[in-house]
């Protein structure tokens, strides 16, 4: 047992003090504020980083799967994701689905705007994995390269429309040697969308889609679904010697019901599925965009754009701008499938004419 005088020496009381200190939630509010403005003022790379990943972790928490309570025609929705921010809402349930394949991201650096906003959409298919790597890595590397991009752009090469290819055919190469090493045979869509300033780019594999609506409420698309019975990708795939054919949807090999992906290693390793991105940049100043929506291609089953657009913009009041009401009237709809839908609000702009 120890002695008083032990208890009571000078590193004995120094720690309890900085427990007492550490623990609780008011220093670690100051801690957070100190680090935000010591970033504001001195822009400290690591300092960024620090604050960047709270607010990606933040981000999970909220992403974090819980038992749906939500009751459709008589249904309840089996599990639903759900996340909420000032300018985004994503709403995302199981459905009818064994097992949730979708995935979503959202990384925005509000603090010290050190890349545009990243939006993410993976709908995976043969399994999680290929989504929940894709998710896992490349935000995370388009972030570090868009940082970079930024503090050098005048004496780059690059763009933002490049720079999404060659990352989603680099993800695509990691994904198939890591999943091929294991056989499995997962694959994944990818729609990603870059939000600047002034400037919207949108880079999509397979069957995933983002629309948006301009300042007239029309519907504008901003990605093109790959399908296998489009005539440009029918012809690839038979030059590469496979076919398609139509079981419920024409499918590619009788197999895959798109026609470009990630992963889907034994298809690739045929030639008859490529990763290439269409890659879309659009002018904000012009568009004067109200929002965008990014889905999963189980609310495309249900809706066209014309439909999407006009309901969204009737509910952008709601918490969820809109996002869980068209998921929950999707699945009322009769869609089988895991369905996520994400709504990003945009600032009203000031036109060219009114600016000049």
């Amino acid at each position: 047992m120890r002695t008083l005088e032990e208890s009571m020496s000078p590193l004995s009381v120094l720690w309890r003090i900085m427990r007492y200190l550490l623990l609780r939630p008011e220093t670690l509010l100051l801690l957070c504020i100190s680090l935000a403005l010591w970033s504001y003022l001195f822009h400290t790379d690591d300092v960024k980083t620090i604050v960047q990943s709270m607010n990606v972790m933040k981000g999970k928490m909220k992403m974090t799967p819980t038992d749906g309570d939500d009751v459709v025609d008589g249904q309840k929705v089996s599990r639903t994701w759900e996340f909420r921010s000032p300018t985004a809402a994503v709403y995302s349930i199981q459905g009818k689905r064994d097992h949730m394949e979708d995935r979503f991201h959202i990384l925005t650096d509000t603090i010290n705007r050190s890349h545009p906003d990243i939006f993410g959409i993976f709908d995976g298919h043969g399994g999680e994995a290929a989504a929940e790597y894709v998710l896992t890595h490349l935000p995370a590397v388009l972030s570090k390269q868009l940082q970079q991009y930024e503090r050098q752009k005048e004496n780059s090469l690059l763009n933002h429309r490049s720079i999404l290819k060659q990352h989603i055919l680099n993800m695509d190469k990691e994904l198939v040697e890591k999943l091929s090493a294991s056989y499995d045979e997962a694959g994944t869509t990818c729609l990603v969308a870059l939000l600047s300033e002034k400037q919207l780019t949108v880079a999509n594999v397979g069957d995933s889609r983002a629309v948006l609506c301009d300042k007239d409420g029309n519907a504008i698309s901003l990605s093109h679904d790959h399908k296998p019975y489009q005539l440009k990708e029918r012809k690839r795939i038979k030059k590469a010697g496979g076919f398609i054919s139509f079981n419920g949807s024409w499918r590619v090999q009788g197999i895959l019901a798109m026609s470009r992906s990630l992963g889907d290693y034994p298809l690739k390793k045929l030639n008859v599925l490529i990763p290439d991105p269409d890659v879309l940049t659009f002018d904000l100043d012009k568009l004067q965009p109200q929002f965008i929506i990014l889905a999963s291609d189980g609310l495309w089953d249900t809706f066209s754009n014309e439909e999407a657009v006009h309901f969204i913009k009737e509910r952008l009041n709601e918490p969820h701008f809109g996002a869980k009401s068209i998921v929950l009237q999707s699945f009322y709809r009769g869609c089988p499938d895991n369905i996520t839908v994400m709504v990003v609000k945009l600032k009203k702009r000031r036109s060219k004419a009114a600016g000049q």
